[in-house]
């Protein structure tokens, strides 16, 4: 089967020739850009030779004949740079071997294709082609595995045809088998006739590459398909900076500006045009003084708004009684049982508790609202109460459900997500089977999951939200915590004074120096430190990955740490020498380097290995793993190309198509590391990051530490992450539809709403 014509660089000047041979062994392969770096056998040449250029699905073991040209790179030495190639048949029965048992075809690994090769000899592919229903023949393959192996192959035919139409129009190979599995047959007829109908289903996917796709199959740059794709961009991007919406001026100017090519201006009027057409929730704001304006929101996300905020409206309009005096009389007891004194303001907290249909706790580590939240957990026991607790990560659930004894769950099982209807199975028709509830972790509450849960609280019950607002706020859009306390409608109740025995320990009153603006007191690194908070100070990034090497090959365990399970590296950013990316490579390499005895799997330039840590990079309901999740690679299976990853207690398995959904976590970025503790933090801190340095991204790592925190970095980054607050404005209405500081808000409805 011929490959796309790939032109690295002109050759009309460069002298071109032809070699074939067998593909050896795949020493990288980007899917992102199809670029591969491969061994080849040629016939008559006594070593391998490097060939370097764009493949649709390069494997070890295929057959090619390729043209292109040698030349001879400064470090790597003599390589054939390919300009063209043709897939042939392996001719020999070791090719034919190599060819099946590469993890081509799901179902046939290394000794399934041993076993068919020696069963048919040379004439395997045929048969497999013409007559697969004869692997039944070969000992050990059973009806179910042909089944697999039948469909697999028609899936992988299927499948380079795809990748051969995408990749001759400019488009990656890295998600065609996505698209493949999101639209089977009619993939290609899907691409061609709304090419961004791609960055709406497949994930990773965005307006800019299916942007490149439609101008390279011809679609006019004032298509309205186009139009639309890139004014839902715009509000797309500004939902990943954590805005619910855009003013109306804005959006038109981001939109153009996105819309814009070298030769073609967008048209400001098309543009307010459609989002008008395209039913884009405008509100006329008036506030204060103000002028009026428009603000443009996706649907969904006016609906979640104004619909979060009226269901918060109801449960707080419903009365409770409640006895005082014997809320007080039983918090008497219950401190004289437990031999601890509350303060007034956990006394407070716990009284609001009972007499409240909800209630927002918050405070700074080292405040008590662990105490007080588990004494508000008695205390509703107590009142024969059934007890429900929900965090919004795993990892947050599990201490929940540690500190109070009752076992606490994930927000999405809480609400029983159901992958058959893509929503959740609790809500306002069916709610949450209890009369009492505690949100923990509040500040990663993100305007959606606000609202699929305060649906799903029951009329009659209480809820407690527990969380820290100098926090970063959630990754997804809004600012639900600190919006329902602005509202100035919700009780609230801040716990400010620290208690004597965290006084004791230098994370928890850094945190709050950090918090005040001032520099926290760090203790220099050294063989027998005395502090839970240290300082490493290496002035070049350089030295800064060195050191972290150093930590963990040998200070750590010397302090007692089990570097491969009790530490965790976070950084403000992906990029650069001490960005995730980089540290994971020298990370991985360092604590869980290649052997024979570990299984692994390249994906999109990455070595994904048996014993990995990894991180989940995006909600996937159907196996109920979700965005920030962590966990353990145990199993990676080249024959049935999955990999088994252990997520707390649960096994879950990945095709391997699906790795893309996850990095290496054995450096995380600190957003992601919201809402899990870990017994040793290490956080690099260089001016390189200077562009996301700030108060409460220092904060929030810093208080990620159980048992011992070290800073590695420069001193100027430091001062600058104390002095920046980059509490950047979020676009939400939330806390005025909330509350009564809004003057009015006229909605503008379109026709197909009324």
């Amino acid at each position: 089967m011929s490959g796309a014509n790939v032109q690295t660089q002109s050759t009309t000047s460069i002298h071109t020739e032809q070699i074939q041979g067998v593909v050896e062994r795949l020493t990288f392969a980007s899917p992102e850009s199809g670029y591969s770096v491969a061994r080849l056998k040629v016939p008559g040449e006594r070593d391998l030779v490097t060939i370097v250029g764009s493949f649709a699905n390069l494997q070890a073991g295929q057959t090619l004949k390729l043209i292109g040209f040698w030349r001879d790179h400064p470090k790597y030495g003599t390589q054939f740079q390919v300009t063209q190639y043709t897939e042939t048949k392996p001719a020999t029965l070791t090719g034919i071997e190599k060819y099946l048992g590469s993890g081509l075809i799901k179902g046939i690994g290394p000794v399934n294709a041993k076993r068919i090769v020696t069963h048919f000899g040379l004439e395997t592919l045929d048969i497999i082609e013409y007559q697969i229903d004869r692997l039944i023949e070969v000992p050990g393959i059973g009806k179910k595995r042909v089944k697999m192996i039948s469909l697999a192959w028609e899936t992988q035919k299927a499948i380079k045809e795809v990748m051969v139409f995408l990749q001759s129009h400019g488009v990656s190979t890295t998600y065609a088998v996505k698209i493949f599995k999101q639209y089977g047959a009619a993939a290609i007829a899907t691409v061609t006739q709304n090419p961004y109908q791609l960055a709406t289903d497949i994930y990773g996917i965005g307006f800019i590459t299916a942007d490149a796709i439609a101008r390279n199959l011809g679609i006019a740059p004032d298509s309205e398909f186009r139009y639309r794709a890139g004014i839902v961009h715009t509000l797309g991007e500004a939902a990943e900076d954590g805005h619910c919406f855009l003013p109306h001026a804005q959006l038109v100017l981001q939109a153009k500006e996105r819309l814009k090519l070298a030769d073609y201006q967008p048209d400001e009027d098309t543009i307010a045009s459609l989002i008008f057409q395209m039913g884009m929730e405008d509100q006329l704001v008036m506030q204060g003084n103000q002028q009026h304006r428009f603000i443009c929101y996706q649907k969904p996300f006016y609906i979640a708004e104004e619909n979060l905020a009226k269901q918060l409206q109801s449960l707080l309009l419903r009365p409770l009684e409640v006895d005082g005096n014997r809320v007080s009389n039983w918090l008497d007891r219950y401190a004289q049982a437990t031999n601890t004194v509350l303060s007034e303001a956990q006394q407070l907290a716990v009284q609001m508790a009972a007499s409240q249909r909800m209630l927002i706790l918050t405070g700074g580590p080292g405040t008590g609202k662990t105490f007080t939240t588990r004494t508000i957990v008695a205390l509703w026991k107590a009142m024969g109460k059934s007890i429900a607790l929900a965090a919004p990560t795993g990892r947050a659930a599990q201490r929940l459900g540690e500190m109070t004894g009752i076992e606490a769950k994930t927000i999405h099982r809480l609400l029983e997500f159901d992958p058959k209807t893509m929503g959740f199975k609790r809500n306002q028709d069916n709610p949450i089977a209890a009369k009492a509830i505690v949100i923990d972790e509040a500040s990663m509450l993100d305007l959606f999951l606000a609202y699929s849960l305060i649906k799903a609280i029951p009329s009659d019950a209480q809820l407690l939200v527990v969380g820290d607002t100098d926090q970063l706020p959630s990754v997804g859009p809004g600012n639900v915590l600190g919006d329902l306390i602005d509202s100035n409608r919700i009780p609230v109740v801040r716990l400010t004074q620290v208690f004597r025995q965290a006084q004791s320990s230098a994370i928890v009153t850094n945190a709050h120096r950090i918090n005040q603006g001032q520099y926290p007191k760090l203790e220099s690194v050294s063989p027998s430190p005395q502090s839970d908070c240290l300082w490493w100070g290496a002035p070049e990034p350089e030295h800064g990955v060195q050191a972290i090497s150093d930590l963990l090959v040998d200070l750590i365990p010397k302090w007692g740490f089990n570097p491969m399970t009790e530490v965790q590296v976070l950084c403000p950013m992906t990029r650069g020498v001490v960005g995730t990316r980089n540290l994971n490579g020298v990370l991985q390499q360092l604590l869980n380097p290649a052997s024979p005895e570990k299984a692994e799997v390249v994906r999109g330039g990455v070595t994904f290995r048996v014993g990995d840590r990894i991180i989940q990079q995006v909600n996937d309901y159907n196996r109920e793993v979700f965005n920030g999740d962590l966990g353990t690679i145990v199993a990676i299976d080249s024959e049935e190309q999955e990999a088994t990853i252990q997520f707390d207690q649960r096994l879950v398995n990945y095709d391997w198509a699906d790795l893309n959904e996850i990095a290496l976590a054995w450096s995380i970025s600190i957003h992601k590391s919201q809402g899990s503790e870990y017994p040793v933090v290490i956080v690099p801190l260089y001016m390189t990051h200077f562009l996301m340095l700030s108060r409460n991204l220092f904060y929030t790592a810093l208080t990620r530490a159980k048992q011992l925190a070290v800073i590695v970095g420069a001193p100027k980054a430091i001062g600058l992450a104390v002095r920046q607050v980059k509490d950047k404005e979020r676009y939400t209405l939330l806390a005025k539809r909330l509350g009564n500081s809004m003057m009015a808000i006229a909605h503008h409805s379109t026709e197909d709403e009324k």
